[in-house]
């Protein structure tokens, strides 16, 4: 019965830990580039785009398509960063082991 007990406490524990990162996890960013830098996106690790920069040549170009594409690119890895920097932090208190709909 103690065994349990104790099992439940570090359980509630690593929740609490957790929910503490992903609140922290809000705030910290992650920075893609696309293009040779002609497009640069910074998200946050809330998975929110928080600004996308154009380099003025790429718009004077003229070339909406490719500029699209850069954008698009850009927004991709910057998520994908995003969500590695979260499965990262939540590794360090999991140990690794995968809790379905946590990340």
């Amino acid at each position: 019965m103690r065994g349990m007990q104790d099992m439940l406490r570090q359980a509630q524990l690593m929740q609490k830990k957790m929910a503490n990162i992903q609140e922290e996890l809000k705030t910290r960013e992650v920075e893609a580039s696309s293009g040779g830098g002609m497009v640069l996106v910074r998200a946050t690790g809330g998975q929110e785009i928080v600004s996308v920069t154009i380099d003025k040549s790429v718009v004077e170009a003229g070339d909406v398509e490719m500029l699209q594409d850069l954008v698009l690119a850009a927004v991709r890895d910057a998520l994908k960063k995003a969500k590695l920097m979260n499965e990262e932090e939540m590794s360090k208190i999991t140990g690794g082991m995968k809790i379905p709909g946590m990340f």
